[in-house]
Order: C-alpha cells, then sequence, then structure tokens
C-alpha cells in the first residue's frame, strides 16, 4: 500500500484528509480524528539512515498507534520498526512496502480505535 492508497483508505473510511504541519517536512502527514483531534497515524518519507536501515535512500513508512503488548509482538514481524518520532512504547513504524494492505488497513483501523474518544 502506498501514502496515497493509504490516504484514500483513511477518506473513505473515516473522512479524514492528510493534514501537513511542517514547513519544515512537507511530506510528513498526520492523520488524525475530527472529533478530538488526536492523531492515529503519521505517513513520512524518510532516509533508511534514520530508522535503523543500510543506505540512504528515502522509504515510506506509517506510524500507528497499538496496545504495548502488540508492539512487542510486530516488531519481530519483518516490515516493522521502533516508532520513528513517536514513543517507542505506544507507537510503531510500518514500512509500507513490505506489509501487505490488509495488515496497514487492520493496523489503522487499530489505531484509530485506540485513539477514538
Amino acid at each position: 500500500m502506498t501514502r496515497e492508497e493509504v490516504f484514500d483508505y483513511v477518506d473513505k473510511k473515516y473522512q479524514t484528509k492528510p493534514e501537513y504541519l511542517w514547513r519544515k517536512y512537507p511530506t510528513y502527514a498526520v492523520l488524525r480524528h475530527r472529533d478530538n483531534n488526536k492523531w492515529f497515524a503519521i505517513a513520512m518519507n524518510v532516509s533508511r539512515s534514520n530508522i535503523g536501515l543500510a543506505g540512504d535512500a528515502e522509504e515510506e513508512i506509517l506510524d500507528v498507534k497499538l496496545p504495548p503488548k502488540e508492539i512487542e509482538i510486530m516488531r519481530t514481524f519483518d516490515g516493522f520498526l521502533p516508532a520513528y518520532h513517536m514513543n517507542k512504547r505506544n507507537w510503531i513504524t510500518v514500512r509500507l512496502n513490505k506489509v501487505t494492505s490488509e495488515q496497514i488497513a487492520k493496523l489503522i483501523t487499530a489505531s484509530f480505535e485506540l485513539t477514538a474518544k
């Protein structure tokens, strides 16, 4: 799933559009609830070296919030890393090019529900 597909999915399911909050990071897009403004995901393009991978090529990632026990389990699988720029106990980084679209959709839903009122 590409970030554009993530944005389409979130728009259709939750009527949420990405918000670009930082001039310094124009590719960082926050996805948040319309009613409480809590973030449930953040999409970023980051250098592989910034997320502990070899090389400097950019990688599309998505940070989502999950219960800490689920994060521990997910980090043992390919495609998941400690959260980039978020609390590593409560958030996880998903490599969009390494995880199936179905799994990404489930993770977004879980994060959305976890951050709801």
